[in-house]
Order: structure tokens, then sequence, then C-alpha cells
């Protein structure tokens, strides 16, 4: 007993100090587990945020192509051909700009906005060729609203088709 009795302190500090450990291991383990799931959610949060912002950029673009709002744009001045110059340019410009958002955005969704700009183009040059010699800007871009609206609205149905998306997404 007298050998023992020299242990005593070091198996009672023993006895304490094992289940301390034990809780410690458990708190570290707990602990590291929810920062990983916190780092998983805001991941997940920033990806939405990244989707969103395209979608929103994307709406944008579509909105900006609409001919209502591409007649607005250049000096009143302009030959009808240069108009149609600078707006099909400024469209391009603008997609290729925002083109990187096609990876946030499904392949429907893309196909039709692409689909929404070159019909959009088109529109323009058809408008041009059925257009007389003698036309100024101002009849061009009458007929260019007209022959717009005369077709479905495919601009405002991509746009209400990322609308739905987002509603999905966020």
């Amino acid at each position: 007993m007298t050998n023992f009795s020299g242990y005593l302190p070091y198996a009672f500090a023993l006895i304490i100090a094992i289940p301390f450990l034990v809780l410690l291991r458990q708190f570290v383990h707990t602990y590291i587990t929810l920062k990983n799931q916190e780092i998983k959610l805001l991941s997940v949060k920033s990806n939405s945020e990244s989707k969103t912002h395209s979608y929103e950029r994307m709406t944008l673009f579509l909105d900006r192509i609409k001919p209502s709002n591409l007649i607005q744009k250049f000096d009143k001045n302009l030959a009808p051909h240069e108009f149609i110059f600078l707006t099909e340019k400024t469209v391009n410009e603008e997609f290729e700009y925002n083109s990187s958002q096609q990876l946030y955005i499904t392949k429907n969704s893309w196909k039709n906005i692409v689909d929404s700009k070159n019909a959009v183009i088109e529109l323009l040059h058809k408008t041009y060729e059925g257009l007389n010699e003698n036309a100024d800007l101002d009849e061009f871009k009458t007929i260019f609203i007209m022959n717009y609206m005369e077709h479905e609205d495919y601009i405002g149905a991509t746009i209400e088709d990322l609308r739905r998306e987002i509603l999905i997404i966020a």
C-alpha cells in the first residue's frame, strides 16, 4: 500500500482529467463540424447571389435591346444604315460584356437570350431592306417598332422565363 500512496494524487488527477479531455475532444469535434457547415452554407449563399446577379444583368440587357429602348439611342441626324451599324455594334458589345453570365444561367434561358439578341439584329436588317431609299431615320424607327409589335414579344417572354427561374433559385 505504501508503494501506491505516492501515486494516489496522480490517479486522482487522471480520474479528473480523462472526462475533461473527452469533453474537450467532443467540443472541438462539434466546433469543427459546425464551422464546415457554415462554410458550405456561405458558399451556397454566394453561388445563389452570383446567379441572382446574373439573372439581373441579363434582364437588364434584354430590356436595353427592346426596340422601344433602342430607337432612343444615338443622334437623330444619322442615316438609317448608320443607326443600324451603331445599334448592332452596341448590342453585340453589351452581349459580349455579359457573356460570362452564361455560367450561372440555364442552357435554355441562355439560348433564349441569344435568340432574342439575334432576332433584334435580324429585325433591324429586315426593316432596312424593306425601306425605300429616301426614308429618313424617324420613318425607319417607326417601321422598326411596328415590325416588332406585329410579332410575338420574344424579349418579354424571355424576361418572364428568367423571372420564373430566379423565383425557383431564390
